[in-house]
């Protein structure tokens, strides 16, 4: 059974989630925080952070590989 609470299994879990955005054409970011010793778990815990809501991404990756999120401008009293 993999540990995905531990350094090397967060690390595994980071990648594998960031690799799975990134085909898709989405950009995350994801921090990993060294919890320390839980006594409840009796052991040491990584949690694995993102900026994802609800496990979806909030932007696409730009056009121009930048990463920048893009703009949004309501065309209000533009004739089309």
């Amino acid at each position: 059974m993999r540990d995905w609470c531990d350094a090397d299994g967060a690390r595994r879990l980071k990648e594998k989630i960031c690799e799975y955005w990134t085909e898709r054409g989405y950009e995350v970011d994801i921090d990993l925080i060294d919890a320390g010793f839980v006594a409840a778990m009796r052991s040491g815990r990584t949690d694995v952070r993102s900026n994802m809501v609800n496990g979806m991404p909030c932007r696409r990756k730009s056009a121009d590989g930048a990463g920048k999120r893009q703009g949004y401008r309501p065309s209000y009293g533009q004739a089309a």
